[in-house]
């Protein structure tokens, strides 16, 4: 029986990588890349980076409280959390009580916080603040994301099925680039191509046909490269994630959260030797306008257990020093509490860097509650010194390039190249 392109397709459902749904201009332009010739491998291959945003605008001032600090209670009774309650770091600062996990990682010195993280001219709407962590600044020119930008200085010629994996539904905006297909993985079991449950048989066959009629196509044909390249490349990528689910043990339990889980599948991916170079998970919920207290503790909670479990998976398998962790947040809250015992956007806040390979301990400087504007943290680190660290002295990749430019100075948070 022939099988004819639409009705294959009607028929079966492939996950591809997110561009293949993108607009067409965004099209071309991944189309017209694949035939380019490679543009250099960047350094350390074994390397990989896991970049989990806390989106919503995380409180900094309750994540890593300045309890020595007396006009931090002035400026918020009603969501100060009390010295006695903390996870004290040092004399002057310490942990959210919900953060224990973390503090287990900071006693053993592989948990860094840079503080005061923000840019200059804050945005206080999500979307702006979003968009400039995501690119890397304010520039028009500056349309991809900044880790897009990271996998364009890769050797195309080779597989690019697991460069990169963003775990959710759709592609961060931060791994955007028309020049290489990065998979977006909701679970193992979507992330395949889905035969007839009555033909169970016939799957190997549907797979190949669908690969001949994608390879067939003449190469003049309009997206004729594109269709191919990104057919093969998802399918390939799916054999490889569900042949390293298979391989997969842990003696390691996480949490039963979005964030657990998505964090073990990038252990699994990263642990079967996928090749992954940046891995992406998002946790929402971070918008405390009210309601604070309890609400922050369960996402501090959730983040501190998920990112434990997820070094603790990657220690017991020997991958440990492969890999590091990195945080962010659009923004952080303002310094006075509001009357709905919550806090509004605000500005500067710290985030975290965690790793065997990272040199634990308080980095950057702390903002001072006595030097104001409006009701806000002036900024003492530009996020972009945190970007240039990670890419610099882990990726081992030019942050002048990336950035777009000139080379900042890093943190000394990490082994050097």
């Amino acid at each position: 029986m022939l099988i004819s392109r639409r009705n294959f397709l009607k028929s079966s459902v492939a996950l591809v990588p997110a561009y293949a749904f993108l607009p067409s201009v965004f099209r071309r332009a991944v189309a017209s890349s694949i035939l380019e010739s490679p543009t250099g491998s960047a350094a350390f291959p074994d390397r990989t980076l896991v970049v989990v945003q806390m989106a919503g605008g995380n409180d900094g001032l309750n994540t890593l409280v300045p309890y020595s600090d007396n006009r931090y209670y002035d400026h918020r009774p009603n969501v100060a959390i009390p010295g006695g309650d903390l996870l004290h770091l040092n004399s002057e600062v310490g942990l959210h009580p919900a953060m224990s996990k973390l503090k287990e990682l900071w006693d053993e010195g592989v948990l860094a916080i840079v503080e005061g993280v923000g840019y200059q001219n804050q945005s206080y709407s999500h979307f702006e603040s979003m968009h400039i962590w995501q690119t890397g600044g304010r520039s028009d020119t500056l349309n991809n994301g900044w880790l897009g930008r990271y996998f364009d200085t890769l050797d195309r010629s080779q597989d690019q099925g697991f460069r990169g994996m963003a775990v959710g539904r759709i592609l961060p905006p931060e791994c955007s680039t028309p020049h290489a297909p990065i998979p977006v993985v909701e679970s193992v079991a979507l992330y395949q191509l889905h035969s007839d449950p009555r033909y169970p048989d016939a799957a190997q066959i549907r797979a190949d046909s669908l690969l001949k009629l994608y390879s067939a196509s003449p190469r003049e044909t309009p997206y004729a490269v594109l269709l191919d390249n990104t057919v093969e490349a998802a399918y390939k990528s799916s054999q490889a994630l569900q042949e390293a689910d298979k391989a997969y043990r842990s003696a390691v339990e996480y949490p039963s959260t979005s964030l657990g889980k998505g964090l073990r599948l990038l252990s699994e991916a990263i642990i079967g030797d996928l090749g992954i170079r940046v891995g992406h998970v998002t946790i929402g919920g971070f918008d405390t306008h009210a309601n604070q207290p309890k609400d922050h503790d369960n996402l501090l909670r959730t983040v501190s257990e998920a990112l434990y479990a997820f070094y603790q998976d990657l220690k017991a398998h020997g991958k440990d020093r492969n890999v590091v962790i990195m945080t962010w947040s659009e923004f952080g809250r303002r310094v006075k509490s509001n009357d709905s015992d919550g806090t509004d956007h605000g500005s500067a806040a710290p985030l975290f860097i965690l790793g065997t390979p990272v040199a634990g301990g308080l980095y950057g400087e702390r903002p001072d509650l006595g030097y104001l504007y409006n009701d806000n943290l002036n900024f003492t680190t530009d996020f972009r010194t945190v970007y240039a660290t990670v890419l610099e002295d882990w990726l081992g990749a030019s942050s002048e390039a990336i950035l777009g430019q000139k080379r900042l100075d890093t943190l000394p948070i990490l082994s050097a190249p």
